[in-house]
């Protein structure tokens, strides 16, 4: 702990990270490595960027997490809000930090490809080029058994690439890592749909093709042109490909989630009319209240940073049917509802009508099953496709895991 009282020195915003890095009260408890699933070493390497000890600070931050840079950016910080800080002030900027020294890691060259010094002779595809697949590969390499990942996208990333818009993650940010992985032997191969034969051809498969299946809204008028899911029109707006596009349309997002609040941006920055977000949930607070005590993440009001330039955002909307003229979506039928317990009810007397010509669907994912033909005892699922929707940090967990199980599997057989 660098300075014992740094915590009331300093408030949160002030000055650069070696202060923000002060803050940190190194607890007897660190309830931030509760809050990660990772389990990053965070008051270890608070103190070390306090101490000027940045090359050490990197070592550690590099020992439990393949992608700092990525997880510097986009992750919801579940680490800040277990923060001790949290129960009364506000939290360390463990995630703005955590970028800091991951950055100035490679602006001095820290980051440097670290091929193994021997291989084990075994051979492990790795399907899916997610968070999951590729920290599954980087670990998988790591331990000396040769990788190759496969992807059917033409490029390597998945949703890290196609999910996430530029203004959040920028792509050169991902090829950066990806070319390291490269020069440290792992070997990728794009646009191939790869099949249950590579069970036959790899002594292990790491299964992790995410879980784009979207979740439908399936009430009158869905047939509607104009209609599209959150992922179809966020994968266009990546490739800056594709006929959906906001430019000059009256855009409404259902659902209030990150994706929604991706959608929003993206709408914004293609140049909409005018965009509106709707929620069927009612507005959240913006602080902690009792249903959400620390050290919980709690579900609050927040302004993504793609709101910059922001949406009419309207909570407690029930959705009824889509309404258009000549094939195409021309307005949405809505409801107010409220919650009493666990049941809807709409509130008579509350109906309205928005205009729409594009409607962008981002109400989550349903879980893939996945398939007979990739049921063998050499097929190991990872991230999204083995515990559901979930956080970037959360598949980089999975696909370090999976490693490890694989790694054990090969070493025992």
């Amino acid at each position: 702990m660098g300075d014992p009282r740094g915590f009331i020195k300093i408030r949160r915003g002030e000055g650069g990270a070696r202060e923000q890095a002060s803050r940190c009260m190194d607890c007897g408890t660190p309830f931030c490595h509760w809050g990660c699933p990772i389990g990053n070493y965070i008051p270890e390497w608070n103190d070390l960027v306090f101490n000027d000890q940045w090359e050490r600070a990197f070592e550690l931050l590099d020992a439990t997490n393949n992608m700092p840079e990525i997880t510097g950016r986009i992750c919801p910080a579940h680490c800040e809000f277990a923060c001790v800080l949290e129960i009364n002030d506000d939290p360390v900027t463990i995630r703005e930090n955590e970028l800091a020294v991951i950055e100035r890691a490679f602006k001095k060259g820290w980051v440097v490809p670290r091929p193994p010094s021997r291989r084990t002779g075994f051979e492990v595809a790795v399907v899916g080029s997610g968070p999951a697949g590729l920290s599954a590969a980087a670990q998988l390499n790591k331990m000396g058994h040769s990788v190759t990942v496969f992807e059917q996208d033409d490029s390597v990333g998945g949703i890290l690439r196609y999910g996430i818009p530029d203004f959040k993650l920028e792509k050169w940010i991902l090829d950066r890592r990806i070319e390291i992985w490269k020069k440290e032997g792992i070997k990728f191969k794009t646009s191939v749909k790869a099949d249950s034969r590579l069970v036959s051809e790899f002594d292990a498969v790491c299964l992790a093709i995410g879980c784009r299946t979207p979740r439908d809204l399936k009430i009158p008028g869905r047939e509607l042109e104009g209609i599209h899911f959150a992922m179809d029109y966020l994968v266009q707006a990546n490739k800056k490909t594709g006929p959906i596009n906001a430019k000059g349309k009256k855009v409404v997002v259902i659902g209030g989630g990150d994706t929604g609040a991706d959608c929003v941006g993206t709408a914004n920055r293609q140049g909409a009319k005018c965009v509106v977000q709707i929620e069927l949930l009612s507005q959240p607070p913006e602080c902690r209240d009792e249903s959400c005590p620390w050290p919980k993440y709690p579900l609050l009001l927040k302004a993504a940073s793609c709101r910059e330039d922001e949406a009419e955002r309207r909570w407690s909307i029930l959705t009824r049917r889509f309404k258009g003229q000549d094939a195409k979506v021309k307005s949405l039928e809505c409801v107010k509802v409220k919650f009493e317990g666990s049941k809807m009810i709409e509130v008579p007397g509350t109906e309205f009508e928005i205009e729409a010509d594009l409607i962008i669907l981002a109400i989550g994912f349903v879980k893939q099953e996945i398939g007979t033909e990739w049921q063998d005892k050499k097929v190991f699922p990872a991230g999204d496709v083995a515990r559901g929707p979930s956080l970037v940090v959360w598949a980089i967990y999975e696909g370090r895991e999976a490693a490890r199980r694989i790694s054990a599997a090969l070493t025992r057989a």
